[in-house]
């Protein structure tokens, strides 16, 4: 006999929350984008601490007002944002690993540092997988979004297996304007002083951001045209004709012809998805790969 799962309801489900895991490694063949968790390494961190697999899915907040509740024992961690967290109207002082009984309540409430919140559970939720990846996307899973009063299923796991950890989240690796990045394929088309410019410019994150990409305020005039399309992945840096710089990110599509002046390193992609608008950031070159 198959496990009975147990049910996670979504009380207050708010908009953008999404069921998350590393991504769709297998879809750009299709043209289909890579998804996944804008911060890949908080997914990365609260899945670990859990002993989940690295493909373990987890559910992604990008706005306060959660309300889920369980009705079997689990273990879940949060990592990514720094969060006001209840549990049975409650406060936590310590978020990170909670031990879930038959029946609490958890709550999501402001948000203090960054931008996108991880909720993972152990043993990750159980949804159908596309291309070997369960994160959500539009015309690719149903639904491409989460809402209120939907329920999702996940294994319950005893209280007696509590993991008895006590982890302590971090949230200061992300909260200076430094983004590491490479130089991308198309860097040399700039002139010295447009490179210059990026090199040494504070850029503001824009409103016109989203999953599939986030655009900086600043312009940077050049005469560049556009190019043959040309493969693009999650952390390139485009440039427009018309000076807009943008980074492409999860849910971006797989070709391009704007010119690809940089490539954000991973840990450069997760900082800057936990930037809010109106954050400043400053390009961080480097020459070699590392690790």
């Amino acid at each position: 006999m198959s496990q009975l799962l147990g049910k996670a309801a979504l009380l207050r489900c708010p908009a953008g929350t999404s069921l998350q895991d590393k991504g769709r490694l297998a879809g750009a063949q299709f043209g289909i984008p890579t998804a996944g968790a804008m911060d890949q390494k908080s997914f990365r961190w609260a899945n670990h601490i859990l002993h989940n697999s690295s493909n373990a899915v987890a559910l992604e907040m990008a706005q306060p007002g959660l309300r889920i509740q369980f009705d079997q024992a689990c273990q879940i961690a949060l990592a990514g944002a720094q969060v006001l967290v209840s549990l049975n109207q409650t406060q936590l002082s310590n978020s990170t690993l909670i031990s879930i009984a038959a029946g609490d309540l958890l709550e999501i409430g402001a948000f203090l540092t960054g931008s996108r919140l991880y909720l993972c559970i152990q043993g990750g939720f159980q949804v159908e997988r596309y291309l070997g990846s369960g994160s959500d996307f539009e015309s690719i899973t149903s639904p491409s979004k989460r809402s209120t009063q939907e329920v999702l299923s996940y294994i319950p796991i005893p209280q007696s297996n509590s993991l008895g950890a006590k982890p302590k989240w971090e949230t200061s690796w992300f909260e200076s304007p430094e983004i590491e990045a490479y130089r991308g394929t198309d860097w040399a088309l700039l002139s010295s002083e447009q490179q210059e410019f990026i090199h040494s410019s504070i850029f503001h994150v824009s409103k016109f951001s989203n999953r599939m990409g986030i655009q900086l305020e600043e312009l940077v005039p050049n005469q560049l045209e556009d190019l043959p399309t040309n493969p693009v992945f999650p952390g390139t840096v485009q440039l427009t004709p018309g000076g807009k710089i943008i980074v492409l990110m999860r849910d971006a599509g797989v070709t391009g012809g704007y010119p690809r002046i940089l490539h954000l390193t991973e840990d450069g992609q997760s900082k800057l998805a936990q930037k809010r608008v109106g954050d400043s950031i400053r390009f961080q070159l480097i020459d070699t790969i590392t690790g």
